[in-house]
């Protein structure tokens, strides 16, 4: 396979980044602070960034990385060449809160596409990955988006920001969402939402989120057969699979009707595109 090596070096990693943070938390001692006085970060995030990042740099160390906990402005060559992109932990809150909707994400990237990707939950002990061209997994088995086609039937996820200046307009998209589909669930990941619906557990996610947040999700969603596309357009140096703005990933048969719900009615949407 094709990227075999990468995908098992990050597995491996994000199991041990997960076994980590998992133990942390069984301590009972978490050092918690805010970034920007309102964003959630504990010592396990940087505890578990710290751990990935040497790995990383011991065993790829032509490759640039992409982490949140240490996000630094990248130039365009290196956004576009060999890139590793982490997010230490995608559930910050749920982690401190004690939820078990958590995950290490974990993906690489070159020429400014999802090669392979990796997200761990160490709580459920559920391990998605994915491979360009190759196809999507849980745990080692095959999945795929659901079948759905009737919006009214369809299971949909969001999430929202911690700044509360852009809230109303998120409420006004979400009562439309709610006025047309079965129900919304917010699981307080990113990633696990996207890699629910790439295993059918959900029909559809759409939020707007940092690159390290959906970096790795989006390609598992992509080979598990999953439409993707932006609900409003992006104006962006960054390539667009890192960007994490405005994502819509649905399965195929609700994909059209939702676009037309969230975004422009007189857009044409496009699927299985960035």
């Amino acid at each position: 396979m094709q990227h075999g090596d990468r995908l098992r070096f990050a597995t491996d990693l994000a199991q041990q980044a997960g076994q980590l943070i998992r133990q942390r938390r069984d301590s009972g001692k978490l050092d918690q602070s805010y970034k920007g006085g309102i964003e959630l970060v504990t010592d396990a995030d940087l505890a578990a960034e710290k751990l990935i990042k040497k790995a990383l740099q011991a065993s790829y160390a032509g490759d640039a990385i992409l982490a949140e906990e240490t996000a630094q402005q990248l130039p365009d060559e290196q956004l576009r060449g060999p890139l590793w992109v982490i997010d230490p932990i995608d559930g910050t809150v749920n982690y401190a809160h004690g939820h078990s909707m958590v995950a290490v994400s974990i993906a690489w990237y070159d020429e400014g596409l999802a090669q392979v990707a990796v997200v761990f939950n160490p709580f459920l002990n559920e391990c998605f990955t994915a491979v360009r061209g190759v196809g999507a997994w849980l745990n080692g088995a095959v999945i795929q988006s659901s079948d759905t086609t009737d919006l009214s039937r369809a299971l949909v996820a969001t999430g929202f920001p911690y700044s509360r200046e852009t809230r109303p307009e998120l409420i006004n998209r979400l009562g439309r969402i709610l006025s047309v589909c079965a129900d919304v669930r917010r699981l307080g990941s990113a990633a696990l939402d996207i890699c629910w619906v790439a295993c059918g557990r959900l029909d559809a996610y759409y939020e707007t989120v940092s690159p390290w947040d959906s970096a790795a999700a989006q390609l598992i969603a992509r080979e598990a057969g999953a439409c993707l596309s932006r609900y409003k357009p992006l104006e962006s140096p960054m390539p667009g699979e890192l960007d994490g703005r405005n994502w819509l990933i649905s399965s195929p048969g609700v994909h059209d009707a939702l676009y037309k719900v969230l975004g422009d009615d007189s857009a044409e949407p496009t699927q299985n595109n960035s």
